[in-house]
């Protein structure tokens, strides 16, 4: 797994936004600003929690993943963002799933999430106090939705597979 893959320009630019969108609904800073876009986004790659972001597609991808997403979910970059994210949830959660994401794309973000995730090996985790956000491009004259995000740092692995 490439540790360096925050350097590239549409890492940098899915950071931005994830900062920029997360201070939009929050009011509040995901995590500590230096004022250089690269550095944030090494900051938010290589940060403590868990943070991912999935794209706008019919059936939308992970487009963003930080070292300790990759890691929990077991995932190189490039599996990580050529999987569907409903993929991340077994079959059976994925009703609740879409619900959550629903409530989020009508309130803007939710901070009260939790539940059961599936690695890519088959592990089974329970997340807990997940908070989800919509995102938006601020790039343009007028911000453009542009997926949605997560970010947790209670997990629990369960003994099931």
């Amino acid at each position: 797994m490439s540790n360096d893959v925050w350097r590239d320009d549409v890492w940098v630019s899915q950071a931005q936004i994830l900062l920029d969108s997360y201070a939009h609904w929050l009011r509040d800073e995901l995590l500590p600003r230096s004022g250089d876009r690269v550095e944030d986004a090494r900051r938010l790659f290589h940060a403590d929690r868990i943070v991912v972001s999935h794209g706008t597609e019919f059936n939308p991808l992970l487009n963003y993943g930080n070292l300790a997403a990759l890691e929990l979910w077991e995932m190189d970059v490039a599996t990580f963002t050529s999987t569907p994210s409903r993929q991340t949830t077994e079959p059976v959660h994925r009703d609740e799933r879409e619900r959550l994401l629903q409530r989020t794309a009508r309130r803007g973000y939710v901070d009260d999430y939790q539940g059961i995730r599936i690695s890519n090996s088959g592990r089974r985790f329970k997340i807990d106090r997940a908070l989800v956000w919509n995102l938006l491009d601020f790039s343009g004259e007028v911000p453009i939705g542009c997926g949605q995000a997560a970010t947790f740092s209670e997990w629990k692995m369960l003994d099931i597979r």
